[in-house]
């Protein structure tokens, strides 16, 4: 049984005096459209996230950082090493048998020129992590611990083979500049509604899996995209420009930086793979096997019952949840609902959160 009634996470950007929460940081919402032009956009956009990446560089502790291959990291890193003096050091997870992301990260690596590490992971590895990953996320969402076991276990093993302290990482650029789903949004209203939605639950998603993936293995994250005043121009900036009218995703944070050659084209402009099926297709299978194990269809009707929160909808989930309630008993309200897809659009209701699961996922499977 918990030990207090009602506990909730400690609102973002607040500080508490007396029982009364006060906001003292956050991402400003904007209540008009910024109706600036492309090269004006892209102009402080890239400029913007540049200064988002240096000026959380000075630290006093060896610093490291996360690179998946993908746009998001890979911008960080490459702005991180033009403005380094020395090779900054990388690091990159992937399963065994079908990492999609490794061959990227060395693209980039050798590109940039940076001192870049490769962490392989099994099928075992994953399995047996994954209570301590729930442990440590408080979470029982289904795609927030798909993503968490590879970076925990990148964190883990930097923690145990290096002196690195701190820790750059690439989250938040998906609120801001989308999803592969919000390819779907109806109008440039909804996909701004959309954004703002992810943008105050970041807390219990991209940035909770960032946060205690890093700290449970004793390092401190820094996450450039998360700049006040990067997040509040690019929230700000007319929703009909963010939108992929591109064919092409995220295509105003690719545009803004296509003139520097900071990254090959090839990883500029490829596709988005989420990070769980980037670290190889297996570990999401893995883990339903896993489930599928655990609970015959009738014992997994059974036991979903008993959860009356957002009940779990498949074994994989159950499994999460069971752990989970082991951990947490009776507080399975910290999180408000399962991440997924806008159902209500067209092409996004389906019934799995990875965008493997989207029609438009395409070459991101590469």
């Amino acid at each position: 049984m918990p030990i207090a009634k009602d506990i909730f996470p400690f609102p973002p950007g607040c500080y508490c005096e007396d029982g009364k929460f006060t906001v003292y940081a956050h991402i400003d919402l904007p209540e008009k459209k910024c109706m600036d032009d492309m090269d004006e956009i892209s102009r402080q956009i890239h400029d913007r996230l540049i200064d988002g990446v240096v000026k959380r560089m000075d630290a006093d502790a060896p610093v490291g950082y996360l690179l998946s291959g993908g746009l998001d990291s890979s911008l960080v890193c490459a702005i991180a090493q033009k403005h380094s003096t020395k090779p900054i050091r990388t690091f990159a997870i992937g399963m065994d048998v079908d990492a999609i992301d490794l061959k990227y990260a060395k693209e980039v690596a050798e590109y940039i020129g940076s001192d870049h590490t490769e962490i392989i992971i099994s099928k075992q590895d994953v399995l047996d992590i994954l209570p301590e990953v729930i442990k440590a996320l408080g979470s029982w969402d289904i795609t927030t611990i798909r993503a968490s076991i590879g970076m925990y276990l990148l964190c883990k093993a930097i923690h145990e083979t290096t002196d690195i302290k701190v820790l750059f990482t690439g989250e938040i650029s998906d609120e801001l500049f989308g999803y592969k789903y919000t390819d779907f949004a109806p109008d440039a209203d909804s996909f701004q509604t959309e954004a703002e939605k992810r943008i105050r639950e970041l807390y219990m998603y991209d940035v909770l899996r960032a946060d205690r993936c890093i700290s449970a293995n004793s390092m401190e994250g820094r996450v450039p995209f998360g700049d006040l005043a990067f997040c509040s121009y690019v929230m700000a900036v007319d929703p009909e420009k963010k939108m992929n009218h591109y064919h092409m995703g995220k295509f105003l944070l690719r545009h803004a930086f296509a003139n520097d050659r900071l990254l090959p084209a090839t990883i500029l402009f490829r596709d988005k793979a989420a990070f769980s099926d980037a670290v190889g297709h297996s570990l999401a299978d893995d883990l339903r096997e896993k489930a599928e194990q655990m609970y015959s269809d009738g014992e997994f009707e059974t036991e979903r019952i008993k959860y009356t929160w957002h009940r779990p909808f498949t074994k994989e989930s159950l499994m999460y949840r069971d752990i989970f309630e082991k951990y947490y008993p009776e507080m399975d309200q910290m999180i408000t609902d399962y991440w997924m897809p806008n159902q209500n659009w067209e092409g996004c209701n389906v019934k799995d959160p990875s965008a493997r699961y989207l029609s438009n996922y395409g070459a991101s499977a590469y």
